[in-house]
């Protein structure tokens, strides 16, 4: 765990070893510390169904939310951070006592003793696509994924996690206006659908003992982040519209349900395998756009041209101009119940 220097009295799990830690009281501040040193060491003292869950990713549009849940639970909280400084920014000690932020060094000593990794790490893509774009857009995913399988694989049995829950994205199955898709459905042939098979096939590699969950997450929708926080200015000074034809599928999921779909997988031993992070009633673009001009009080109807999108996007523009009609199969087998499952809902209670 985190160890700081205080005049205050600390109280001690047993003693600091290699298999236990030291907790600090929640009511640790800012004023009575000063942090010296990350260091994470096995707990095996956790109580009832408390958790000790390393993130990656963890300063994203969806592991901040995730973090905030963990953290609203009592659990432990390990953010794997490339910036320990950024990470500091969003997760400040005074809104998250006890929390553990460590750069790469140290994400070895934190995955071992946790109950579960979530992996969420990854450049976003809804960017200009250059050559060096697209590389890091690849190579963020493989090489966090990779190392964290490692260190998962290389952990002792009695500290080594026992949950995986790996982020990927419904780019897997690519694009097609016809067909549907679900977690059966075979992989496509485009950019992002290789990224995605190499992105599942590197989690995939985890030792057979740790429990993987493989969520291949589509379109998030949130206030502070995401695709709304493109598409809200553009309507707010009357352009926003459809993108291209307006009939590509658009995948969407509210952000507390992916959240909560994640938090679900992290206890749930029935989470395993392929989950389609996805709500369960996907819409045709222009149908998004019209929904979200109806909420705003703003005009949907100005389509914007493909040709005006790939000039500020490039080839990346292919995420917004094409589409995947993903419906979410396993997660309502296993029962999961969504806060949001119509698109018109879910953007009245994102803007209200």
């Amino acid at each position: 765990m985190e160890l700081c220097r205080a005049t205050t009295t600390l109280s001690w799990t047993n003693s600091i070893s290699s298999t236990h830690s030291l907790h600090l009281p929640r009511s640790f501040s800012m004023s009575q510390a000063k942090r010296v040193r990350v260091y994470c060491a096995s707990d095996q003292t956790q109580k009832g169904n408390q958790m000790t869950v390393s993130v990656t990713g963890a300063t994203g549009f969806i592991g901040r939310r995730l973090v905030q849940r963990l953290q609203a639970d009592n659990h432990y909280i390990r953010v794997l951070t490339r910036s320990k400084s950024k990470a500091e920014l969003i997760f400040p000690v005074k809104d998250f006592p006890g929390i553990v932020i460590a750069e790469e060094p140290e994400w070895k000593s934190c995955i071992q003793g946790s109950t579960a990794v979530v992996n969420l790490a990854g450049t976003p893509i809804s960017t200009r696509w250059s050559s060096e774009i697209k590389k890091d857009i690849k190579q963020s995913r493989i090489r966090v994924t990779s190392k964290v399988v490692d260190l998962i694989n290389n952990s002792p049995e009695g500290v080594r996690p026992t949950v995986l829950v790996s982020a990927t994205a419904v780019g897997y199955y690519g694009t097609s206006e016809t067909q549907v898709f679900d977690e059966r459905s075979p992989s496509g042939n485009d950019y992002l659908a290789e990224i995605c098979r190499e992105w599942e096939a590197t989690a995939l590699k985890v030792n057979k003992d740790v429990r993987l969950a493989l969520i291949r997450i589509g379109v998030v929708l949130g206030k502070d982040g995401g695709a709304l926080a493109k598409m809200i200015p553009l309507f707010m000074v009357f352009v926003g519209g459809p993108v291209g034809s307006g009939r590509q599928w658009f995948s969407w999921i509210h952000l507390d349900d992916i959240v909560n779909l994640i938090y679900e997988a992290l206890s749930n031993p029935s989470y395993k395998g392929v989950i389609n992070g996805t709500a369960p009633h996907p819409v045709r673009f222009a149908e998004m756009c019209e929904q979200l001009g109806n909420v705003l009080g703003r005009p949907s109807w100005l389509p914007v041209p493909d040709f005006a999108l790939k000039a500020v996007l490039g080839e990346g523009a292919s995420v917004v101009l094409d589409g995947q009609k993903v419906v979410p199969a396993r997660a309502q087998e296993l029962g999961f119940r969504y806060k949001y499952p119509h698109v018109k809902d879910a953007l009245k209670a994102i803007l209200s």
